[in-house]
């Protein structure tokens, strides 16, 4: 796929020449006002006449085409609805610019021009706007072109140029930063969606590693990634125990942004991302319909690599650090086994009850290695249980924190960019289920609040600093049908959770 130019310009859409424009209307508004207005008035009340005949309402996501026939040098005109005013939302500009993108890109458009939606009477802030505006066309455009399918289907055309008009040069330089913005976080998001869609042949742990190592090497980072020698020599025993009877080494990956500047030099902030390249279970075997998709349980790890790409990019004045342990869970004749007994970097010993129960082990490590970094605050995101998804379905992830800031804020900046999360208890008494009599603790507490006393095991790994663990099991796919909340902005596939929210996190962080 190509992906589109993004350009801002000071002008008037109606004078505008492209495949399409885009202008908005809001539910209930029978005469509109400002660019739609002016379009309207180019086109003789051909918007109007739409709106009184009934054709056109403003509900969010409708859309109407129009053909100027030379009235204007646009050669159709797009308009789409962003509901009800009183409603509106960054989520709401997301919506209707994916919507009206996707209806220019199956008429064939490849040069698109629109307005920021919710900058004028909507009363957004011009920059805010302007994000969600480039953020809900570019990931709506996002397609997965498989590196080994010879499918003759032929894909929708491509949209190379996407214009932002603004008629106001006062907001020209909030717009620009904000579509700078939204066009970086989307192909941040692009990163993260082709790493989790990819089968899991391709994606090895060595092939991970070697993708955030070029990344880093674009983008400004440091990038070091551990051989397994190397993790042996930290202590790492129970990461090293999901990956022995794996032919594919384990990766320890470690990236960092440290501009001169960072006001928190000494105290980084420590994102830590679940890499599990393909998870079969191990000897606690997954069921025939329970082992497809588990090429996705790295999407934490590479939520981490695509945030990192966003940081750097954003370059933002802190130090932040990205761990990703990546391996694969596979039987062998080396596999781990049931009751063995691990001890972890920080001298917990673990009893193995089920080889299902990985995530969490490679996280203990990758966390007790965050806490050797003096951090200010530790995030760790996974898709971690299948407890998580049945208590709250696919759209929102479990929030679990050590800290009431920090959960306050995660939860603001989830909010923010519609990825919702959800904060569960983390309650000392869940702990009971984790008591071994031949280790400190077993790696599960059975099926009971089991997302829960997934979270109580990795809090025994942090250390003394703020921490969050984000659950995101069966965020990381979209699949349509009822357990999946439809967003225009969302394409059959991988998602992306929760790199936005990472980035508006950082982005705020003080």
């Amino acid at each position: 796929m190509t992906k589109p130019t993004i350009h801002i310009e000071q002008g008037s859409l109606e004078k505008t020449a492209a495949d399409a424009i885009i202008v908005n209307l809001f539910k209930g508004v029978t005469h509109p006002g400002g660019a739609t207005g002016a379009v309207d008035a180019a086109l003789s009340g051909a918007i109007s006449e739409l709106i009184a005949g009934g054709d056109l309402s403003g509900k969010l996501g409708e859309t109407a085409v129009l053909y100027p026939r030379g009235a204007i040098p646009a050669k159709r005109v797009i308009v789409v609805g962003l509901g009800p005013a009183d409603d509106f939302s960054p989520e709401g500009v997301r919506e209707a610019a994916a919507a009206a993108v996707l209806r220019a890109q199956s008429l064939g458009a490849s040069s698109v021009a629109t307005i920021v939606h919710g900058a004028g009477i909507g009363g957004m802030n011009p920059e805010d706007a302007a994000q969600a505006t480039v953020e809900g066309t570019m990931l709506a455009l996002y397609r997965y072109e498989s590196p080994l399918s010879r499918t003759t289907d032929s894909p929708p055309p491509d949209v190379s140029a996407f214009t932002i008009v603004e008629f106001s040069p006062k907001k020209l330089p909030a717009i620009t930063a904000g579509a700078r913005a939204g066009e970086i976080i989307a192909h941040s998001v692009y990163l993260t969606r082709t790493l989790v869609n990819l089968p899991s042949n391709i994606a090895t742990p060595a092939y991970i590693a070697e993708t955030a190592q070029q990344m880093c090497a674009e983008n400004g980072l440091s990038c070091r990634v551990l051989s397994e020698e190397e993790m042996r020599a930290e202590g790492m025993n129970v990461l090293l125990a999901v990956t022995q009877g794996a032919t594919q080494p384990a990766q320890f990956i470690i990236m960092e942004h440290n501009p001169a500047d960072a006001p928190n030099a000494d105290t980084p902030m420590v994102l830590v991302g679940k890499g599990v390249a393909f998870d079969t279970g191990g000897y606690s075997l997954k069921t025939r319909t329970g082992m497809p998709g588990m090429h996705g349980d790295m999407a934490g790890g590479a939520a981490v690599i695509g945030t990192m790409r966003a940081v750097a990019q954003l370059n933002l004045p802190l130090r932040v650090i990205g761990l990703v342990p990546t391996v694969e869970n596979v039987i062998s004749a080396t596999a781990y086994k049931p009751n063995d007994v691990f001890v972890a970097k920080n001298g917990v010993s673990v009893e193995i009850i089920s080889t299902d129960a990985e995530g969490r082990l490679i996280l203990a490590d990758a966390l007790c290695y965050a806490a050797t970094l003096n951090p200010a605050v530790v995030v760790d995101v996974a898709t971690l249980t299948g407890g998580k998804m049945f208590a709250l379905g696919a759209r929102t992830s479990a929030l679990f924190a050590n800290d009431g800031k920090l959960h306050e804020q995660l939860q603001d900046a989830a909010e923010k960019v519609s990825e919702p999360v959800w904060r569960l208890p983390l309650d000392p008494a869940y702990d009971r289920q984790l008591k071994s009599p031949i280790a400190d603790l077993k790696n599960t507490g059975g099926r009971h609040a089991s997302s829960i006393t997934a979270a109580r095991f990795l809090h025994h790994f942090i250390g003394e600093h703020p921490w969050a663990h984000i659950d995101m099991a069966s965020g990381e796919f979209y699949e349509p049908g009822p357990n999946h909340t439809p967003r225009k902005y969302i394409p059959k596939g991988a998602t992306g959770t929760p790199v936005r929210t990472l980035v508006e996190f950082l982005r705020r962080w003080k």
